[in-house]
């Protein structure tokens, strides 16, 4: 029997336009991939996933679970950029799982 993976849904703010967003748990590899497409973004993730360029910056406000803890490249990198507050991240290294659920991701211009 296939697993059925529940919708996601979150809201993305770009330049104080809101979008609603709601996809299948996994069917991105990360939420850089997702913003790309899904918004058009074309300077956003220009290290392809890595956690080193800091082009695909995001404030993420109500993410739970393990999505909270920031792991591989992310602290340094955004550390190097001054970024200290829990909030901000790397939206490269943020996966799309139920974590991600009624979360508000706003991308950061930097």
């Amino acid at each position: 029997m296939k697993k059925e993976f529940p919708n996601i849904s979150f809201t993305v703010i770009d330049n104080e336009h809101r979008f609603p967003i709601q996809v299948k748990h996994g069917s991105y590899p990360n939420l850089m991939f997702l913003l790309k497409e899904a918004l058009g973004l074309e300077s956003f993730g220009e290290c392809g996933g890595v956690g080193r360029c800091a082009t695909c910056v995001v404030q993420a406000i109500g993410i739970k679970g393990k999505s909270v803890v920031k792991e591989r490249n992310e602290p340094n990198t955004l550390e190097l950029l001054g970024f200290t507050e829990e909030t901000i991240r790397l939206s490269c290294q943020l996966f799309i799982t139920t974590d991600l659920e009624g979360a508000e991701i706003s991308i950061l211009e930097i």
